[in-house]
């Protein structure tokens, strides 16, 4: 998540009904915007998640 183009990852594989999607870059996201990177490191989460009022 260090790259700066890392916003530009394209969604490839996503499951909804679970919560989570798989980008072009290896990288795992979730529904509450955490999210696992490919060498097993997780991403805090942050922000409100997607359709949710702060």
């Amino acid at each position: 998540m260090n790259a700066l183009d890392h916003e530009a990852a394209a969604l490839v594989a996503f499951h909804p009904e679970q919560g989570w999607g798989l980008l072009c870059n290896g990288v795992v996201v979730f529904d509450d915007t955490g999210g696992l990177l490919p060498d097993g490191r997780s991403i805090p989460v942050h922000g409100q998640p997607c359709g949710q009022a702060a």
